[in-house]
């Protein structure tokens, strides 16, 4: 696993035209909290580019569910501060993500599984007692047939959830961003196909985030 590195968005590496800005203390204590999160073995996690323009701070971080040379379900969270804070947010951290899987046609099959899977995003969040506001997201699913020299190939169906929300600061303006990342990583696994477990369970064993200088863009 690579080590964590961040980069920030839409020129907020420090540089304003000639003139330095700080990044706020708040976004890397937040960051820092990304990195000491304790998950699930099984999960393979790095840093990626976060995109541009979203807020004036972001990092975001790509994971995967494998199980040998398969990826059972992979996905992306991105963490935005905006210091101003953000009408919409009602805050000032925002997290968004987007999570992605096959399914099996029994579960696919399933008519409830849209409120299913939004459910186990919440009750993973819920389940580590985490306060946050202005949820938001959607469930896709979308169905592959395979035809000509594909005909033999079983037909398909992906499931995607894209979702936001705001988590709720607490001492020092900084939310409990590496709670927030483990249930993130719940949801992951629960799409997956993995069997859910609690926020003390460490049965599966954990791996931490490796560790840097901080959130600084190389």
């Amino acid at each position: 696993m690579a080590a964590a590195q961040g980069r920030f968005s839409d020129g907020a590496d420090g540089v304003d035209g000639a003139k330095e800005s700080p990044v706020p203390l708040p976004f890397r204590r937040a960051v820092d909290g990304l990195k000491k999160a304790r998950l699930r073995s099984g999960i393979e996690i790095d840093p990626t580019k976060p995109p541009q323009r979203l807020a004036p701070y972001a990092y975001a971080l790509e994971a995967a569910v494998v199980d040998g040379e398969d990826d059972l379900a992979d996905g992306r969270l991105i963490l935005l501060h905006d210091p101003a804070g953000h009408d919409a947010w009602q805050g000032t951290f925002r997290l968004v993500t987007l999570v992605r899987a096959e399914l099996e046609p029994e579960m696919a099959a399933d008519p409830l599984l849209p409120e299913v899977c939004w459910s186990w995003l919440t009750g993973a969040l819920d389940a580590r007692g985490l306060t946050y506001g202005e949820a938001s997201g959607t469930v896709t699913m979308a169905g592959s047939h395979y035809f000509g020299g594909l005909s033999e190939r079983r037909p398909a169906t992906q499931i995607e959830i894209r979702a936001s929300w705001t988590p709720r600061e607490g001492a020092g303006g900084v939310p409990d961003t590496s709670a927030h990342l483990a249930a993130w990583c719940e949801l992951l696994c629960q799409i997956a196909g993995l069997p859910p477990v609690g926020p003390t369970d460490t049965a599966t064993g954990v791996v931490s985030l490796p560790q840097r200088r901080g959130p600084h863009h190389p």
